[in-house]
């Protein structure tokens, strides 16, 4: 059963910084829903080997749909895994009010104006998650408005961008499985394969990677993820271990704050290092860049807080030359690494596709961005479906 709540705010438009004529359209609607997303069956990378998390089961969501005076509407998410959905959606409700009667393409400004409104909880983590429902949402806007699509929005490099599958290499696959699945990925139109490692038996992570290197030949390119499960010398050891197999990277090999151990594992392998994910801020990204302690940088736009930080980190990255390959949210990421000057993946993730009405197209290893304005993205009756709580400000929002 939904849950539903509904809160009219005045309109005060007035005490709105800087509406003049250059202002064209204002928000005067919004709809927060939570849903959660169940899984096929659980998956478990070595976070659960080495017993520091449960297998995943569902993934929790938070949509934000936002209406403006000119009759627009704006998509946008943010998503939890494990815990974190209730906090997301409790935090979205409260601060979003704050959006009715701006002006939705005042996207710096207003991202500034929502962290600030729940700043004595913080600047990063729950905080910034719950924001980039928002600000995705104003930034759909914005490519629905000029008709655009947001890479073309931003100002793309590419048309398509080089795509990887990790859905299919969870350690809780059997290796026989795990073989099928690279193999059927392939076939799919995947440019490349990341398998997740980092058990407690060395010898074990070795010998899948091994398995599958030898299925798919040399010439398919392959990652390994290990999840943060290695200290400093045993991620020094199997960097060493792993680098006959060729990888693209290994990624998250230490802590995902130990900065100072990934710059220096950077610097003693040949293999590229990749990290970032975990990371919720710019700020925490920053500091891999100044060390130098990475050379794939994997942020994730919905725990960075959203588009508008994103752009900020994709310059850092780009002034410091490494490559780049977000994390999960492809229907996000691949407009986003599409605007990348420099080498840029993106990782394909078939877990939300139920989520919407619509589907993104693989060929020949990459992934295509759609040319649909906005994100191209419409809510399934499947997503309305596991909706549990909904909240609506202003204007009703068309469904």
């Amino acid at each position: 059963m939904t849950l539903q709540t509904h809160t009219v705010v005045p309109d005060l438009a007035g005490l709105h910084l800087g509406r003049g004529e250059a202002s064209t359209d204002r928000v005067t609607g919004i709809r927060l829903s939570r849903a959660t997303l169940p899984l096929g069956s659980p998956v478990s990378d070595a976070k659960v080997f080495t017993g520091r998390q449960r297998p995943l089961t569902e993934v929790a969501f938070l949509f934000a749909e936002v209406v403006t005076e000119s009759g627009l509407t704006g998509l946008g998410w943010s998503y939890s895994k494990r815990a974190g959905g209730p906090g997301l959606f409790a935090h979205a409700r409260e601060i979003a009010p704050d959006l009715l009667g701006e002006d939705p393409s005042d996207t710096a400004r207003l991202w500034t104006k929502l962290v600030w409104a729940g700043a004595s909880v913080g600047r990063s983590g729950l905080a910034t998650q719950a924001i980039a429902a928002f600000d995705v949402a104003l930034w759909d806007l914005k490519g629905r408005r000029a008709g655009l699509p947001l890479a073309k929005l931003v100002g793309a490099h590419r048309d398509t961008v080089a795509a990887y599958n990790t859905s299919g290499g969870f350690l809780s696959v059997p290796l026989e499985a795990l073989v099928d699945n690279c193999r059927a990925a392939v076939e799919r139109g995947i440019g490349g394969i990341k398998l997740k490692v980092g058990q407690p038996d060395r010898k074990a992570d070795l010998a899948r990677v091994a398995a599958v290197r030898e299925a798919l030949g040399d010439d398919v390119t392959l990652m390994v993820d290990a999840n943060q499960q290695w200290n400093r010398q045993d991620g020094l050891r199997m960097g060493r271990a792993l680098e006959p197999f060729g990888l693209e990277w290994i990624e998250e090999p230490l802590d995902a704050y130990d900065a100072e151990g990934h710059a220096a594992l950077a610097a003693a392998l040949d293999t590229p290092v990749a990290t970032g994910e975990m990371l919720a801020s710019v700020a925490e990204h920053e500091e891999l860049l100044r060390l130098r302690a990475v050379d794939y940088l994997q942020p994730d736009a919905p725990r960075v807080g959203g588009i508008t930080p994103f752009l900020k980190l994709l310059t850092l990255a780009e002034v410091a030359g490494v490559s780049l390959a977000p994390h999960f949210a492809m229907e996000i990421h691949v407009h986003l690494a599409a605007t990348y000057p420099h080498t840029a993946w993106v990782e394909h993730f078939e877990w939300l596709e139920p989520l919407w009405n619509e589907r993104l197209e693989l060929r020949e290893g990459r992934m295509v961005v759609p040319s649909r304005p906005g994100l191209g993205l419409s809510l399934s009756e499947r997503a309305r479906a596991w909706t549990s709580e909904t909240a609506e400000f202003g204007a009703p929002v068309p469904s």
